[in-house]
């Protein structure tokens, strides 16, 4: 089969190698799946950085999240054993975490929706409490992991508040229903934010991106509030002031999704089921950018690295077009 493999750490776009490779061979409690559709995610950027908190052995394929089908033919969602991972024909994945697919999906979209769905909605209702009525500011809003949470948002009931970088992606944001768009290059966040609360500030803040984008969000978070830590995209680690933090009585919050598969793997399902009825209902779906053949996954891996990409970028290594 063909798969996409790393031999040495580096940038996406000069590490990684399409090469003819066996199939992976199931252990226990494991099974074969052809790869219907992978989508990219940052941690893919990392993983071949060598910069992710898990460093799988090289040579390895990156890839992280999968629609898959089974030899019986059933459509599922799953997250392929390291270091085998979704840039390939072929995976292996354990068989008692594969989720269905909501029939409401086709094979991109539903790649799209376990991780960052999952996350969005780990981090906004288990971590960050999110109540009908409040404020949600949702940083990188036109990106894969900030487009899921704005759908969640407003699925909750929230007043979104979405911000990105460039009228490209204010355009995206405000279609996905952003109630306000503000972009970090031409406006203040937190003049803006505390104008659209009438000086109160966000109730909770989801932040994929960390850097200037937290330190921004501290100064505008009302009392309260929480900050939901889901990643750095920027590179940078914020240093958070706990003197800050008690003076404004805010909270913040981290928010590792994977814990959970092992910690609580009832409450995984027990979202995906939510999602699911959200998805039959119109509510969320996945914003699918571009749709790729296996041959040009460094290059979508890269683009999602370089945060020049909106939405999910999703490689088809069928060569369909579902």
């Amino acid at each position: 089969m063909q798969a996409w493999r790393v031999h040495r750490n580096g940038e996406p776009s000069e590490v990684m190698e399409l090469e003819e490779t066996d199939r992976p061979t199931p252990g226990d409690g494991q099974v074969l799946l052809k790869v219907l559709a992978a989508n990219i995610n940052f941690p893919d950027a990392l993983l071949c950085r060598g910069q992710y908190q898990v460093r799988p052995p090289l040579p390895f394929t990156p890839g992280v999240e999968i629609c898959g089908e089974t030899e019986d033919g059933r459509r599922v969602l799953a997250t392929p054993a390291l270091p085998d991972g979704g840039f390939a024909e072929y995976v292996v994945a354990d068989e008692a975490a594969l989720l269905p697919v909501p029939d409401a999906l086709d094979d991109a979209e539903a790649a799209a929706l376990h991780i960052g769905y999952q996350t969005g909605w780990f981090g906004l209702h288990r971590r960050a409490r999110l109540q009908a009525g409040e404020t949600l500011l949702v940083h990188a809003a036109a990106g894969g992991v900030g487009s899921a949470a704005v759908q969640l948002g407003k699925a909750a009931g929230a007043t979104v508040i979405g911000v990105v970088g460039g009228p490209e992606k204010a355009a995206i944001a405000r279609r996905l229903g952003c109630d306000l768009v503000i972009d970090r290059r031409s406006e203040d966040i937190v003049t803006a934010v505390k104008e659209a609360t009438g000086g109160r500030g966000a109730d909770v803040v989801y932040d994929p991106v960390g850097g200037d984008a937290y330190a921004k969000s501290v100064k505008c978070i009302a009392f309260e509030g929480r900050v939901v830590v889901v990643g750095f995209a920027s590179g940078t680690i914020p240093a958070p002031g706990l003197n800050h933090a008690l003076v404004k009585n805010y909270s913040i919050v981290g928010l590792h999704w994977g814990l959970y598969n092992t910690k609580d793997p009832a409450a995984v399902r027990a979202c995906h089921d939510e999602l699911t009825k959200l998805a039959a209902q119109g509510v969320v779906k996945p914003l699918v950018s571009e749709r790729l053949p296996l041959a040009d996954a460094a290059r979508g891996v890269q683009r999602v690295a370089d945060g020049t990409s909106t939405g999910r970028v999703v490689v088809l290594p069928a060569g369909g077009t579902r």
